[in-house]
């Protein structure tokens, strides 16, 4: 019997999903726990696994387009032909983290009477969910629609609704923690709370004591709460940056790092708006002129090969790279004194005027660099973000070299930039003309 695949619900208030893309083509094998298609609400965005094992078959939604939440969108068959008919959505299919009804706290009387906030479950294999921050304090009013707190998993990152109106009575679990789903993590008291209780899941219980009040009930929550109101999100644990799974991708797509969001004090966890607050950073030590240019490895390997038979020794990279960027360094800049710096495996050498000092004869000095070129071809990488103030050129790739160059207008205008990296792309890519 074929498996039916679902809109799944990522929110409360969750009616439609947008399919963001097929992960798997008709006709596709697939294992349970295997990534079918990326959906995206107006808070989330969620890779959905496979819920069972067969062929994808019968896609009836394709991407781009909004689906209520709980239709059928395609099956998982025995064979790779399906059924060859489109199934009927399910009709009335519930919501995995539906609003429980107003109910007590059970088997705590310690705690107040109200409706129970559960944590949700925003994926179909998901165990529990980590609370990035809450977003109401103790004693707070909140309104059906208000967040409440923000959770994130594995695969998405999203701001979840108190789903009642009252007062919060009750925090069950601390920021920064781990809730299994289903579990109890907060209650929303119809009237405010004279003891609100305030937990971590470590089992430390504190009870947020209000200030006392005229014998008549007070019709708002006290002004003060033990607690303060909007927490500031916490940072990542462990060097781990909090983000949607659409900002990752965006960031990813657009070659951007979210630790500059991090470095520039922004809280997180970051969606994806705050890629276009990204785009307007600058990196370390620069404001954000930056310029790449790719050329076949091939005019290089064959320099250094041209090199070592007219010599009869292994040529020095590092040197030779030094010398080409200073020679195209000097012309756009029209200036004398240039030291250029090179890394290479994390050893970094110095060479004054290499230009100078004959193709691959430059001599190492310890004056301050004009240009540190960062040599990354023997790794996977093709730039690195530009911690200091020197302008930086890194050289990446295997049959295709890739030059990335960071600086600052005041070290390096946008024409004299241009200008360099042109010259430059121009010598490495045929060598042999420059020089003969």
């Amino acid at each position: 019997m074929p498996h039916e695949v679902i809109m799944p619900a990522l929110g409360m208030a969750q009616e439609t999903g947008l399919l963001v893309r097929w992960l798997k083509s008709p006709g596709d094998a697939v294992a349970v726990g295997d990534l079918l298609f990326e959906v995206e609400t107006d808070k989330s965005t969620m890779e959905v696994e496979a819920p069972g094992d067969g062929f994808l078959t019968d896609l009836r939604a394709e991407a781009g387009a909004e689906v209520p939440v709980g239709d059928v969108i395609a099956l998982i068959s025995e064979t790779a032909e399906g059924t060859g008919a489109a199934p009927e959505a399910k009709a009335g299919a519930a919501a995995t983290d539906e609003v429980p009804e107003p109910a007590p706290a059970a088997n705590d009387t310690d705690l107040p009477d109200g409706a129970e906030v559960i944590m949700p479950a925003l994926g179909m294999a998901q165990d529990a969910g980590l609370i990035v921050a809450w977003h109401k304090g103790l004693g707070e009013a909140v309104a059906s629609g208000d967040v409440l707190f923000e959770v994130e998993t594995d695969k998405a990152t999203m701001e979840v609704e108190a789903g009642h109106d009252g007062y919060v009575a009750a925090l069950l679990a601390e920021a920064g923690e781990e809730a299994p789903v289903g579990d109890v993590i907060a209650i929303i008291s119809a009237s405010a709370p004279d003891a609100p209780v305030q937990r971590s899941l470590a089992g430390k219980t504190q009870e947020a004591r209000t200030p006392e009040r005229a014998e008549e009930p007070a019709p708002t929550p006290d002004p003060e709460p033990k607690t303060g109101k909007t927490p500031v999100p916490k940072p990542a644990m462990n060097g781990r940056i909090l983000a949607s799974p659409k900002a990752r991708r965006l960031a990813r797509e657009q070659g951007l790092d979210l630790e500059r969001l991090v470095q520039a004090g922004y809280e997180q966890p970051f969606h994806a708006a705050d890629i276009e607050t990204l785009k307007t950073l600058p990196a370390a030590g620069q404001s954000g002129l930056r310029i790449t240019a790719q050329i076949p490895a091939r005019g290089f390997t064959a320099l250094l090969t041209w090199i070592e038979a007219e010599t009869g020794t292994a040529p020095d990279p590092a040197a030779i790279l030094a010398a080409m960027a200073g020679a195209a360094l000097r012309r756009a800049m029209a200036a004398d004194g240039l030291t250029i710096a090179t890394e290479t495996d994390g050893q970094t050498r110095s060479f004054p005027d290499p230009d100078r000092a004959g193709l691959g004869a430059a001599q190492e000095g310890d004056a301050p660099p004009t240009l540190l070129i960062r040599d990354l071809t023997g790794t996977r990488l093709t730039s690195i973000s530009n911690t200091t103030a020197t302008p930086q050129l890194c050289i990446g790739g295997a049959q295709t070299l890739t030059l990335t160059l960071d600086c600052a207008p005041d070290h390096l205008s946008a024409e004299a930039a241009q200008d360099f990296m042109t010259d430059l792309a121009g010598r490495l890519a045929e060598p042999l003309r420059h020089l003969l």
